[in-house]
């Protein structure tokens, strides 16, 4: 079976934790504090706050922006649930826009339909590593003075117009272990704002400056050294993993756009597309799925449910029309992209394609 996706933990991040092991200092210390700096130059921050988790630094920066009972979020409904709940997590209320049909990515145009007096803030998804439109919703921003806080929880190493994405507003993101990096599980916040900063450091940590003297409402969303040194070691890694990521992605698109039926991924103009998901859209979704898998081919489905068409949502008496992200839903399939894939393993999530939908090979050998 070619895993959808694989994990990268090598001897070097096993020798860093190691360190940490020996050290005594497993929590808060100086391997956090030195990911936190590295974390922020990549994404061109003056600050960063690490979490436990990317749904912990999503609800930390919705609370550090002081958003809460009463406000509206506006965001993607076509994303992992957490873009939408930390909204809820706070009292707001999310506000779902729908999406771009090329990018998956929430649609400026409509994001200025859904703005009301009560709308405190936009939170766009770089979904699959794709930058969101960018210039569109800085200037909406702008013109309604609202906050952006960017879900960055897949674009690790992403650009907008030569500009990381992260550094247009307070952004987050996940660690988890599926990520282009991984800390096994954590979060990172990042921003340009010393005052968020300041809150997001307190709130993470039971509202304490200093030990035992707490200043505010807090939570224990702390991360640990052992995560901060498995990160510090991938971070070394990132740049090099996204290109093979770019450079499978681009020979997958080169051949299965040659199927009919088979809709590759676009990148927006002027941006690097980092492809923690490599996504095609496919006919017969569900039933292609399943022959995929068992020609030996993992594949996900990012997502099948909207994020408003849940029933946690319906029963919160969400009834919106998005059909572009109803549409999107029925008909992505992610295909393995990751670091770890050999040119046999391209070439047979490209052969096991083509023949679940009955074309002729499309590569300069036998079909399998």
């Amino acid at each position: 079976m070619i895993n959808i996706a694989k994990p990268l933990i090598g001897k070097e991040e096993q020798d860093a934790i190691l360190e940490v092991i020996n050290s005594g200092m497993m929590v808060q210390g100086a391997r956090v504090r030195e990911f936190e700096s590295r974390f922020a130059q990549m994404c061109g921050a003056e600050h960063a706050i690490a979490t436990s988790s990317g749904t912990t630094a999503l609800h930390i920066a919705l609370l550090a922006h002081e958003i809460g009972t009463g406000d509206e979020v506006i965001t993607s409904p076509f994303s992992f649930i957490a873009s939408a709940n930390c909204a809820l997590y706070v009292g707001a209320r999310p506000i779902f826009a729908d999406i771009e049909p090329d990018y998956f990515t929430i649609d400026p145009i409509q994001i200025r339909k859904r703005i009301t007096p009560r709308t405190k803030a936009i939170l766009p998804v770089h979904l699959y590593g794709q930058a969101c439109d960018m210039d569109a919703i800085l200037e909406i921003a702008h013109e309604h003075k609202l906050a952006i806080i960017e879900d960055a929880c897949q674009a690790h190493g992403a650009t907008y117009k030569g500009r990381p994405v992260g550094s247009f507003g307070t952004a987050c993101y996940s660690l988890y272990a599926t990520k282009n990096i991984t800390t096994i599980e954590g979060g990172m916040i990042v921003t340009n704002d010393a005052q968020v900063a300041e809150r997001a450091r307190l709130l993470r940590n039971h509202g304490s400056p200093r030990t035992y003297e707490h200043v505010s409402l807090g939570y224990n969303m702390r991360t640990t050294d052992l995560a901060a040194a498995i990160g510090l070691v991938q971070l070394e890694k990132l740049r090099q993993w996204n290109d093979i990521r770019r450079e499978n992605a681009a020979y997958l698109s080169e051949h299965l756009a040659k199927i009919p039926g088979v809709v590759v991924p676009k990148v927006r103009e002027g941006c690097e597309h980092i492809f923690h998901q490599y996504t095609i859209r496919i006919p017969d979704r569900d039933a292609s799925a399943q022959k995929l898998r068992d020609g030996g081919v993992g594949v996900g489905i990012h997502y099948p449910t909207p994020i408003h068409q849940q029933p946690l949502y319906k029963g919160l008496g969400y009834h919106d029309s998005l059909p572009i992200a109803e549409t999107a839903s029925r008909e992505v399939l992610s295909l393995p992209v990751h670091p770890s894939l050999t040119k046999d393993d391209l070439d047979c999530i490209i052969e096991t394609v083509a023949k679940v939908l009955n074309y002729e090979t499309i590569l300069d050998r036998p079909m399998l």
